[in-house]
Order: structure tokens, then C-alpha cells, then sequence
């Protein structure tokens, strides 16, 4: 068998035509078949040059593009969106396609409020990395806290067979989630979801109403959780209003929280908005948002569904006067939105409503 030989076994003698090659662009190889060195004049002309340079550019620009790329959330419904020092985080929700009903997964995101912003064009700043709550929809999120800067989720619902906590929260500063420990002032306190969730002025978020499960049973009880002792109790029912989910709901300055609307049974039938209120009163509905006005004298409503779940197009933004409980359909300017919304959110972000998703 022929051995192959190695270049340690041969000395290379450098011919003396080789040694002056400063001033042309020269290839020196060495063939291996003759062993023997070769010179070869390269072509190294301007055009070339330009090619490689620009051949370098384009893979920068591709490297920078795709560290770059904006983050762009799912289109989703049934989630929740919580302002905290200028910051609205988004979480949750279900895919909005009727092709594909699932719960949306990991996202986790949010808007800052602080910057200018234009709608057409959104910068998300992704949180998703840090997200440890599983794929959820429908649960009721607060701000609270000792110092007001913590985000607390309770209750929602999954597709997956797991079994979520009852509270989760959220530190903005840490950029960290955590379970904490409450202290349950009550007998046999569940997780429900399709509620909302408010907060008072001293920290304590009120859930009322909302489903266990599949929307086989409805609730009208009132769990209060208290956000700076972590103390959750179970309210009083003397005068509850009846069992329903889904419904408006908005705190105003008397320490009152008022209820509107909602689905009353697995039917889907609507409950209405009509009691105790006179004008133009809005038709019966549920999955619609609320906020109370900047001067704490109106409550305003946006969209919302009707029994069959269809989205409600022509009557869609009405305001409550607190004063005397009259509705009316207040004059808007600008470009209206294309159609109403439903299991959307609203906040109050400076002297807008922002509607989210």
C-alpha cells in the first residue's frame, strides 16, 4: 500500500522569483499531486472589491434586522391589562381566529405609556421570557400592593390539565412573578374566572361574580382580597345582586362598586342596564368594559355582546351620568372604529380610553 506523504518529510526551497512580489497580487499554493509551488497572478480589480464590501454589508444588515425585529403580540380576547407607573401589561387571552380557539400562550408584554405612541404603529416591549403563569384566559387582574406597584392575577381559566393557583402577582420593579401566601378567611374559597376585578383606594380588590369551571354554575358572591396583607375574605350577600359573569363594573368615589349587565345562565341570556336608570338606555349585553370619567361623574361603556354573542356594531359607547342616572350617547369625533369590541379591556391612560385588543 503507497503511504501518503507528509509535508514535515519535504523541504520547501523558496525559488528567488518568488521573492519579490510587493508591488502585483500574487496566489501561492502548493500542488499536491506535483508537490511542488505554484504562482498565480490573481485578478483583483475595483468591480471585485465592491462586491465583497457589499456582500459584507448585506449580511450586517440582516444580522442587526433580525435582532431588531419589533415584538408583535397575538390578536387576542378574554385577557387582562393592568396600568402600573405608566406601564400597561397585557397577559392572557384566547387567539382571536374562529379557526383556532386557544388560549394564547406564554405572551407577556407591555406598553409604555410614558412615551409617545402612535397606534398605527406600537412599540411592545415582550416580557415573555420572564412569564412562568401557564396559558390562561378569562381572569381578573389589579394593581395593589404595599407600595402600589404590583400586579395581582386571580382566578382564570385553561384548556391544559393543570390546576392554577388562586393568586398570582406580579413585582414591576423585580420583573418577577410569585404565589403568595393569603391567609383564607372563609370555607371552601374557589378559583373562578370571567369576573372582574377592582380595587379601592386602600388596596382591597373586590371579585364578584363569575363561573367555576365550564359556566355550569354562576356565582354572586363576593370574595375580597386584600392586597397589602394578603388577607382574602368572603363578603356579605344581604342584597346581592343576582348570579352572572361577564358583567361592567367600576369603582366610584363613595367606596361603591357598581355592577352592570352580564350573562345570567349558560344560555347566554343577557341581563339588562336598565334598572334604576332612565335616557337613552342601552340595550341588554355583557362582555363590554367601563371606566369611570375623569371628573368621577360619569361612567362610560364601550361595545360589548348581545345573547347570541354577536358583536354589537350601532350601539356601541354610552355614558351614565352619576348624578341622576340618565344614559346618553355621547358626540365622538374622529375616525370611528371599523366595528365594536367584545371581552376586550379599557383603561384610563391620562385623559384617554384606551381600548386594548
Amino acid at each position: 500500500m503507497r503511504s501518503t506523504p507528509h509535508l514535515s518529510n519535504y523541504q520547501i526551497t523558496w525559488p528567488n522569483k518568488f521573492r519579490d512580489l510587493r508591488k502585483k497580487s500574487y496566489i501561492l499554493y502548493l500542488d499536491a499531486k506535483k508537490l511542488q509551488l505554484v504562482l498565480s497572478k490573481t485578478v483583483m480589480s475595483k468591480n471585485y472589491l465592491i462586491y465583497i464590501v457589499l456582500w459584507f454589508l448585506i449580511r450586517l444588515l440582516i444580522e442587526v434586522n433580525c435582532q431588531s425585529t419589533p415584538f408583535k403580540p397575538l390578536k387576542r380576547y378574554s385577557h387582562t391589562a393592568t396600568l402600573i407607573d405608566n406601564k400597561l401589561y397585557i397577559l392572557g387571552g384566547r387567539l382571536d381566529s374562529t379557526k383556532n380557539n386557544e388560549n394564547i400562550g406564554g405572551q407577556f408584554f407591555y406598553l409604555d405609556v410614558s412615551e409617545q405612541f402612535n397606534i398605527k404603529n406600537i412599540v411592545w416591549h415582550d416580557l415573555t421570557d420572564i412569564n412562568t403563569i401557564p396559558a390562561h384566559r378569562s381572569a381578573a387582574s389589579a394593581r395593589g400592593g404595599a407600595y402600589n406597584d404590583t400586579l395581582f392575577l386571580f382566578g382564570a381559566k385553561t384548556d391544559r390539565p393543570i390546576v392554577l393557583e388562586l393568586v398570582y402577582t406580579f413585582d414591576t420593579k423585580s420583573n418577577s412573578w410569585s404565589i403568595p401566601e393569603l391567609v383564607k378567611n372563609g370555607d371552601d374559597i374557589k378559583t373562578k374566572h370571567n369576573l372582574k376585578g377592582i380595587v379601592d383606594d386602600i388596596g382591597k380588590m373586590y371579585l364578584f361574580g363569575g363561573n367555576h369551571k365550564n359556566r355550569t354554575t354562576f356565582y354572586n358572591d363576593m370574595l375580597i382580597l386584600d392586597t397589602i396583607n394578603l388577607n382574602l375574605n368572603v363578603g356579605s350577600l344581604v342584597n346581592a345582586p343576582t348570579p352572572r359573569n361577564i358583567c361592567g363594573a367600576v369603582f366610584i368615589s363613595n367606596n361603591t362598586v357598581i355592577y352592570f349587565g352580564g350573562y345570567k345562565d349558560n344560555d347566554d341570556d343577557v341581563l339588562p342596564l336598565n334598572e334604576s336608570t332612565s335616557g337613552t338606555i342601552p340595550s341588554d349585553r355583557a362582555a363590554f368594559s367601563t371606566v369611570l370619567g375623569l371628573d368621577g361623574q360619569r361612567v362610560i361603556i364601550f361595545g360589548g355582546a348581545n345573547k347570541n354573542g354577536n358583536v354589537l356594531l350601532p350601539d356601541a359607547l354610552y355614558v351614565l351620568n352619576l348624578e341622576n342616572y340618565e344614559w346618553s350617547i355621547p358626540k365622538s369625533s374622529g375616525k370611528q372604529p371599523e366595528e365594536s369590541r367584545r371581552l376586550h379591556e379599557a383603561t384610563v391612560i391620562g385623559k384617554y380610553m384606551v381600548i386594548s385588543f
